[in-house]
């Protein structure tokens, strides 16, 4: 369970990480700062990708309380 929640957080902050290199490289001509940007593109979905499967394993590892059926009626 401790496993989902730390990816979670691992892809927020790739999410993150990825909108700021995103947004706030200028557009400009210069290759490093373009490829620094289409990099920013890359962590962001990778971190979406993460985060998704950070809840995925959190949610396949609840443990859930067994059905509990009255036969007694």
């Amino acid at each position: 369970m401790r496993s989902g929640i730390t990816l979670i957080i691992i892809g927020v902050c790739m999410f993150g990480a990825g909108l700021i290199l995103f947004y706030f490289m200028e557009v400009t001509d210069d290759e490093i700062l373009e490829n620094i940007r289409n990099m920013g593109t890359f962590v962001g979905l990778s971190g979406m990708g993460v985060t998704l499967a950070g809840i995925l394993l959190y949610l396949i590892n609840k443990n859930t309380e067994p059905i509990k059926e009255n036969y007694d009626t």
